[in-house]
């Protein structure tokens, strides 16, 4: 009788890892299926006005996602600030106007923290590790496995203001589905059937573009940090691309057209 015991197991620990992976898997659908409250939709209405303009197919979707996000992420304020279920809302909202419409999604994040304004973290530059930072205050960071780190006032003000072309949240959400490929390089996961060697020549022609701009002091339609590197020219663009889709498809219709695949997503075209 005892032969049968690592037998028996190893089928009590299979049984185990199915049934933790079948109530997963049930959450996270009963989650996608789960609607917001009407008070949620009203924060969102006020707090994030871009959801407002989202075609009526796309709404379910992303209040879905919104509580995936939330039941997924902890939320941690620092340097006082304390966390409300409404600064919860207006951060999971941008950051899931990325994937509203993709089956890509933020596996590897669990944990942002928040900070009243801009901070400062003592890290000093690129280290290998960090993904955005600025010298004189910084108002957000992604890590490629999280956490994703956001000055609330910048956070809050990005989502105000849909047509300012700074959102510091998708900003650094762009960075985390950047770096899922496993390196934080300008280059997503692409949707299936994009073409890479199109995706490449969009991208490279508008940061060169971008890069000559921003050198000779001209305006430019996507902020001028992106000229920093292809990652942050990515982050950037795609702030521009939902804060300034019409603008964008008329200035890089090859960039805006890239992007448009990988998101899937039409902004020049909402209400």
């Amino acid at each position: 009788m005892l032969d049968y015991w690592p037998i028996l197991l190893i089928a009590i620990v299979v049984l185990a890892f199915a049934a933790r992976s079948y109530a997963k898997r049930a959450k996270r659908k009963r989650l996608l299926a789960t609607p917001l409250t009407r008070e949620q939709r009203q924060v969102l209405a006020r707090l994030v006005p871009i959801t407002r303009r989202l075609p009526d197919e796309l709404r379910p979707k992303l209040e879905g996602k919104i509580n995936l996000f939330l039941d997924q992420v902890t939320f941690h304020g620092n340097n006082g600030i304390e966390m409300r279920d409404e600064m919860r809302l207006s951060i999971a909202a941008q950051a899931c106007l990325l994937v509203v419409n993709s089956p890509v999604w933020f596996d590897t994040l669990r944990t942002i923290l928040v900070y009243p304004s801009a901070f400062s973290t003592g890290r000093g530059d690129h280290d290998g590790f960090l993904v955005h930072e600025r010298d004189s205050g910084t108002a957000g960071e992604s890590w490629d496995r999280g956490p994703v780190i956001l000055s609330w006032d910048h956070a809050l003000h990005g989502g105000l203001d849909p047509a300012d072309g700074h959102n510091v949240v998708i900003h650094e959400f762009a960075h985390q589905l950047d770096a899922l490929t496993g390196s934080t390089n300008g280059i997503p996961i692409l949707r299936k059937g994009q073409r890479y060697e199109k995706w490449e020549k969009a991208m490279l022609d508008a940061y060169n573009s971008h890069l000559e701009s921003v050198e000779r002091g001209q305006s430019t339609l996507i902020d001028p940090y992106g000229a920093t590197n292809h990652q942050e020219f990515f982050a950037e663009a795609t702030v521009t691309f939902f804060e300034k889709p019409r603008d964008m498809r008329r200035e890089e219709p090859r960039l805006y057209e890239q992007l448009a695949q990988l998101y899937a997503l039409d902004p020049a075209g909402w209400g």
